[in-house]
């Protein structure tokens, strides 16, 4: 398939997000393809904003969401992409791998709620109790808006074909999982 929206090269960048090209948007291709529809890419920033810095998850636990997200979507970009990431952070092949099977203690605590908003598309009451307890209220409600907007992501991602970065595709081939 050739993609209608394949990600926007610098010379294609409409001028009225320009001010977003040299930031986080013109950094990643899932960006470059949001950038056809300028209005959705504007309005994306601040909520991106809060859900990959600033949300209560922390870093960690933020990462385990979207890779079981990614997994569950069967998004190659998201995976990938979210597999750096950990790396980065610190997180060991045998733990970002755990997140497609049956993860023990809090990383199955969270593996599960992905799972209950892919299934059952809500928390039942004794998972978000549990969570609640674990993590804070407030990282439950980060952690639904985490997998609501990580699904759009990679609804947009495998609807337009988006290739993987350059950089995470060569480090996914140099130190596969």
């Amino acid at each position: 398939m050739t993609s209608p929206c394949q990600p926007l090269t610098d010379a294609e960048w409409p001028a009225e997000i320009l001010d977003l090209r040299d930031g986080f948007a013109g950094a990643l291709n899932v960006y470059r393809t949001m950038a056809h529809h300028p209005a959705l890419l504007r309005a994306w920033a601040p909520l991106r904003q809060h859900i990959v810095k600033d949300n209560a998850l922390g870093p960690i636990r933020s990462e385990l969401v979207i890779l079981r997200a990614a997994y569950r979507m069967g998004s190659a970009y998201e995976w990938a992409h979210h597999v750096s990431r950990a790396r980065v952070l610190g997180m060991d092949d045998a733990r970002i791998l755990a997140m497609r099977g049956h993860p023990e203690g809090e990383d199955g605590l969270i593996a599960a709620a992905v799972d209950a908003l892919f299934d059952q598309r809500r928390l039942p009451e004794a998972l978000e109790a549990e969570l609640a307890q674990t993590i804070g209220r407030e990282a439950v409600m980060d952690l639904i808006a985490t997998v609501g907007f990580y699904s759009v992501l990679g609804y947009i991602l495998m609807t337009y074909d988006t290739p993987v970065d350059a950089g995470v595709a060569e480090e996914m081939r140099e130190c596969p999982l």
